[in-house]
Formats: structure tokens, C-alpha cells, sequence
């Protein structure tokens, strides 16, 4: 029993040293450690075969190009940031603000670009840009095999 809750303890000391890395990291913050850009750590093992073929599947949606972490702008000037995505089937691309979808407007704008049957390219641009727009965005491709995310932080 003792050492089952001293196996629970240490994994959890492992979940949470490093998902502070992954936070701390960033695809901007050279030098400090994280080789992996703004992707969120996890320490989960897959469980099962079925899960490996989910998570690791050969066509799961991958952002393989993407804009810098870290982008100051001007105010009335305008913010755009890029995600080049891969997967069979073509991966579809969302944008999010603090954890919120979102949507066209007058001030935003969303383009894509289809590339051969299993990439796309997205760019989100926002024209001209006000205080609101200071905050942590982010793009997700997923198809019907995986998910993957990309973040991006702006300040004025």
C-alpha cells in the first residue's frame, strides 16, 4: 500500500513539473529550455492499443509551420498570424482567443488556402487592433484522427 501512494505521488510530481515546463516554454523563448514551441506537455502513456493508433496515427492532423509565440503590436495596426497544417483527411483549422472560438467580423478576418488532399493553410488577421485585442490566441487542426494546437500571445 505504502509504496502504490508512493507511485501515485511521484507520477503526480512528474504531471505537474511538467506541465509548469510546458507553460514556461514557448516557440519564442529560445534559451529557456522547451524544444517543443507552445504544444502542451502531457506525461500520459498510452494505456492501450487503441489509444497509440488514435494519438500516434500516420494521418492525424500535425501544424507543421506556425507564427512566433510572442507578437507586440501597435495600436491600429494590424495583427496576422499563421498555422500550416497536414493530414489525410485535410486537417480543418479554428482560431480561439482566450479559449473562445472565434468568429468573422468586421475587424477580422480568416484565409485558407487548400494544398495538395492533406494540408491547409490558415491566416487570421485582425485590422486595425484596439486594447481588446491583447491576449492568447490560438489555432487547432483536427480531423477525424487528432488534434493539435498552437499558441500565440500579443500585447500592445
Amino acid at each position: 500500500m505504502k509504496s502504490l501512494l508512493l507511485v501515485c505521488c511521484l507520477m503526480l510530481t512528474l504531471l505537474i513539473r511538467d506541465s509548469t515546463a510546458a507553460r514556461a516554454g514557448g516557440r519564442g523563448s529560445k534559451g529557456k529550455g522547451s524544444k517543443f514551441g507552445s504544444r502542451m506537455l502531457t506525461n500520459i502513456r498510452h494505456r492501450n492499443p487503441a489509444s497509440a493508433s488514435y494519438y500516434d496515427n500516420k494521418d492525424g492532423a500535425r501544424i507543421i509551420k506556425s507564427s512566433h509565440f510572442e507578437l507586440d503590436y501597435l495600436l491600429g495596426r494590424k495583427i496576422t498570424f499563421v498555422c500550416l497544417a497536414q493530414g489525410y483527411p485535410r486537417p480543418h483549422i479554428t482560431w480561439f482567443k482566450d479559449s473562445i472560438e472565434l468568429y468573422s467580423h468586421m475587424f477580422f478576418q480568416v484565409h485558407e488556402w487548400h494544398m495538395g488532399n492533406d494540408t491547409i493553410k490558415s491566416k487570421m488577421e485582425i485590422d486595425p487592433t484596439t486594447q481588446k485585442d491583447a491576449g492568447y490566441y490560438e489555432c487547432q487542426a483536427d480531423n477525424q484522427y487528432a488534434i493539435d494546437r498552437r499558441g500565440f500571445r500579443t500585447d500592445f
